[in-house]
Parts: structure tokens; C-alpha cells; sequence
């Protein structure tokens, strides 16, 4: 009898991290529809993002009560993100890693996170909490840090916001193909980055984009 109470007991218990893990996947793929929807058009209805998820509109609203929260999560997952890349990068500089290295190393990651996107289509669109404030600020001061650690391979004229819009200015990199986004935003992210550095130059990554390329964007989708 306690054995099979036991087995019984261990069973729920299997089910229950079924379904956490279910629901744990449910959110995710939530998140990356509303990030995607959301970034292509701010002003989507909530509706949008539970089609793209395939998921009911109930299962998205048991999560996010409204399309404003939803928001609020998703840039406060990319202030996280970014502070926390930032406190890697300076742990790095405290452990001795170049200091030119580490701050390319850095801006390269950061452009993968992507998180200047959810800035650029999501600033303004709803009302930061006193905690995304909290964390926006620790953020601030994490890269103030980092870029004061940095400064000395840096040109003289440049300051820590500098950083932010050159984030942003890259984020506004996109073409059809998601891989040539990536190789692209990389090979734009050298100029900039041979542009900040006080001396020396790297080759650039990949190939420039071909006419198509830059002429397919104005086809309807």
C-alpha cells in the first residue's frame, strides 16, 4: 500500500512538471510572438499576438491580463538582458580582459539580444512600472561603469548615450532574410565600432548588401 501511495504520489508529481513545462513553453512561445507582432506594429491588437502564438486568446489573457502588461514584460526581459550582459562585460574588464576586445565583444552581443528594437518601436507605448524605472536606472549606471573602464581605447569626444543610439541605429537594420539582418547589422556595428576606437581599423564582416537586397524592401509583403 505505501508503495504504490508512493508511486501514486511520485506520478501527480511527474504530471504537475508536465504541465509547469507545458505552460513554461506556452508563455515563451507567447513572448516571441508578442516581441515579433509588436515590433512590426506597436499599435497590433492583443488578438494578434495569440494567432501568431497558436494559443486561445483565453490561454494568453490566464498570463497577461492586458496588452499593456505584455508590454511591460517584454521590455523589462530586454532591461534585464541588458544589464545583465553589461555586469559580463565589466566582471570581464575586472578580470583583466582587453579593454577593446571586451567592449566589442559587448556591443556584438548586444546587437544579437536585440533589445534596442523593443526600444525603438515600444518607447512611449505604455507606462513603465516604479520597478522597470529601479532597473532602468541600475542598467544606466552598469553601462556608465562599463564605459568609464573603457574610455581610455575610446575617442576622446564620445559619451556613454552615445552607446544607446548607436544600439538603436543598428536595430534599424532588417531585410527578408533573417540571416542577412544578421551579417549586415555586424558588418554596419564595424563601422561604427571602427569609428569609436582611437585607433586602427578591422576589416569589415561579410559582404555589402547587393541592390536587390536593398531594393526587395519596397516590394508589398
Amino acid at each position: 500500500m505505501t508503495e504504490a501511495i508512493s508511486g501514486h504520489r511520485r506520478g501527480s508529481q511527474g504530471s504537475l512538471s508536465g504541465r509547469q513545462a507545458e505552460a513554461a513553453r506556452n508563455d515563451q512561445r507567447i513572448l516571441d510572438a508578442a516581441r515579433e507582432v509588436f515590433v512590426a506594429d506597436p499599435g497590433a491588437p492583443i488578438t494578434a499576438v495569440a494567432k501568431h502564438a497558436g494559443v486561445g486568446i483565453s490561454a494568453l489573457y490566464t498570463r497577461y491580463a492586458s496588452k499593456e502588461e505584455l508590454l511591460r514584460k517584454l521590455c523589462n526581459d530586454g532591461l534585464a538582458r541588458f544589464a545583465a550582459e553589461t555586469e559580463a562585460a565589466l566582471e570581464t574588464i575586472r578580470d583583466g580582459g582587453d579593454h577593446w576586445q571586451v567592449f566589442a565583444q559587448y556591443m556584438h552581443t548586444l546587437v544579437d539580444a536585440d533589445t534596442s528594437s523593443l526600444t525603438r518601436a515600444l518607447a512611449g507605448k505604455f507606462t513603465p512600472t516604479p520597478e522597470m524605472y529601479s532597473l532602468a536606472n541600475r542598467s544606466a549606471k552598469l553601462s556608465a561603469d562599463l564605459f568609464e573602464r573603457v574610455r581610455d581605447v575610446l575617442r576622446p569626444d564620445l559619451e556613454v548615450h552615445d552607446l544607446g543610439i548607436t544600439f538603436e541605429m543598428v536595430a534599424a537594420i532588417g531585410f527578408s532574410s533573417a540571416e542577412r539582418t544578421h551579417h549586415l547589422r555586424h558588418r554596419y556595428l564595424a563601422v561604427v565600432l571602427d569609428g569609436m576606437r582611437t585607433s586602427e581599423r578591422e576589416e569589415l564582416p561579410g559582404p555589402p548588401p547587393t541592390w536587390q537586397e536593398v531594393s526587395e524592401r519596397w516590394n508589398p509583403s
